[in-house]
């Protein structure tokens, strides 16, 4: 099955034209992470920031495919690492960056790695159809979810040396709530876009 950017893909012919498009998705996608990363805030007991980012890990996934998802979110990774702005801000204002942010050492860098296999991991089922109702969309939201913890505690637990139990108290439990809403909310807009695009882009008949 088809996903949002490909609904909109060039429909004539030719590499460069779809190379094209494919650039101009991965910077308007890796963008809308970056912005929603500067909604941000800290909490006193965790070095884990809460921000908007994985609302726009798991829109991004899921509206562009798996290649093409995991692409963006590997372009926003580069951003980091070569010194743009893109990362959540620190207490004080200013950006983490440098190939240091997805080191071992860093307390976030596992959150980081988990946004790439995330937003393929949406991106997959989006092409099996799980973006087309709420429903669905919300397993597969979740599932992308757990893909950022599932990557994202453990390297957290190695770069403090803590045990797991917590770990769990330090990079999972604090944003649960938030990340429940944040899934829901994109639940609700996938699915809407499709009917948009049903209506801007009605298939033929035939």
């Amino acid at each position: 099955m088809s996903t949002i950017a490909t609904e909109f893909a060039p429909a004539r012919p030719g590499a460069a034209a779809r190379s094209t498009y494919a650039v101009v998705c991965t910077l308007v996608g890796s963008t809308l992470v970056a912005g929603l990363a500067q909604i941000s805030f800290t909490l006193p007991f965790t070095p884990v920031p809460i921000t908007g980012q994985t609302l726009g890990v798991l829109l991004v996934g899921a509206a562009y495919g798996p290649v093409l998802g995991s692409a963006t979110l590997g372009l926003y990774l580069v951003w980091a690492v070569v010194g743009l702005p893109v990362l959540a801000p620190e207490a004080d204002g200013s950006h983490r960056s440098g190939v240091e942010v997805l080191g071992l050492a860093s307390v976030t860098g596992g959150y980081l790695w988990g946004f790439v296999v995330a937003a393929g991991l949406t991106g997959w089922l989006a092409t099996r159809g799980w973006d087309r109702s709420v429903r669905s969309s919300i397993s597969a939201m979740l599932l992308g979810s757990i893909a950022i913890y599932a990557c994202g505690v453990p390297w957290l637990m190695g770069a403090l040396d803590v045990p797991l139990a917590e770990s769990l108290e330090l990079g999972l439990y604090p944003f649960m709530i938030g990340d429940m809403l944040k899934l829901l909310a994109a639940s609700v807009l996938l699915p809407a876009a499709w009917s948009v695009v049903r209506r801007v882009r009605p298939r033929e008949e035939g």
